[in-house]
């Protein structure tokens, strides 16, 4: 597994350059920043009705990356070498199978569901509690990012408005719908006491972050305006991975089987 949606589903990063309805304070496919065009910037038809709001939780979240996120996971880059921070990413990747095979099977994925289940048995084992992604070695097997924002699009379930939340980051009243909805199924979401479990939330986010560090500042300084260019790229990113409709997954999965 490369170290990096979600998301998903938010940290303040990941939510600032990902997408994620990620599920946790995190999201889903990092590297959506380096796909948007701030170029050319082109504006998404998406609903804005709570722009002011949206527009002050954009400003609250920039602020919280620049003094408190980002200054925390330069010393944690500083102390932490790469194969640690590696690990403990495949570690939180590996735990959220249930996220991924659960979307897989609403969907209709069937075949991607059994890779899933696969990659985590193998991770699990082989890879020592899920910190070596040792299911790389098999090349057969496809690594998903589905999600229950993923699985209300693949059923025609549009966008709604545009939200932007604290800390979480940009998102749709779709995918924070299904962000609440896989929180169900993220394992750390029941670790007690309810202090601890946003702690090793929080460690994850660093964790993360420390991947990126840079990005965002990059998209800034490109981008002829953060707000629209940040909402543009989720939208894009959100859209561009939505999977066919489950009976035609269902058909081809069953055609082409491993």
């Amino acid at each position: 597994m490369q170290a990096s949606t979600e998301d998903e589903h938010g940290s303040i990063l990941i939510a600032l350059d990902s997408g994620n309805s990620d599920q946790e304070f995190l999201d889903n496919d990092p590297d959506f920043l380096k796909e948007e065009n701030t170029d050319n910037e082109i504006n998404i038809s998406i609903a804005d009705p709570l722009y002011y709001w949206n527009f002050c939780m954009f400003h609250f979240n920039d602020k919280m990356y620049f003094w408190a996120l980002k200054p925390v996971t330069q010393a944690y880059l500083y102390i932490t070498p790469t194969i640690v921070r590696t690990g403990v990413e495949n570690f939180f990747y590996n735990i959220k199978m249930p996220i991924r095979f659960t979307n897989c099977i609403l969907q209709g994925r069937i075949v991607l569901a059994g890779h899933e289940l696969l990659r985590f048995i193998i991770n699990s084992t082989q890879g020592v509690l899920g910190f070596d992604d040792a299911a790389n070695n098999y090349t057969w097997l496809k690594e998903g990012k589905e999600d229950l924002g993923r699985t209300f699009a693949s059923y025609g379930i549009g966008d709604g408005i545009y939200l932007v939340w604290p800390f979480f980051g940009p998102s749709t009243l779709k995918d924070s719908i299904g962000m609440f909805g896989d929180r169900f199924l993220n394992p750390v979401s029941y670790i007690e006491p309810l202090e601890l479990s946003i702690g090793v939330t929080g460690y994850e986010v660093v964790n993360k972050t420390s991947f990126k560090i840079g990005d965002y500042e990059a998209f800034k300084k490109a981008s002829l305006e953060p707000y629209e260019g940040l909402k543009n790229a989720y939208i894009q990113n959100r859209r561009g991975n939505i999977n066919e409709s489950p009976l035609n997954i269902i058909s081809h999965d069953l055609l082409r089987f491993w």
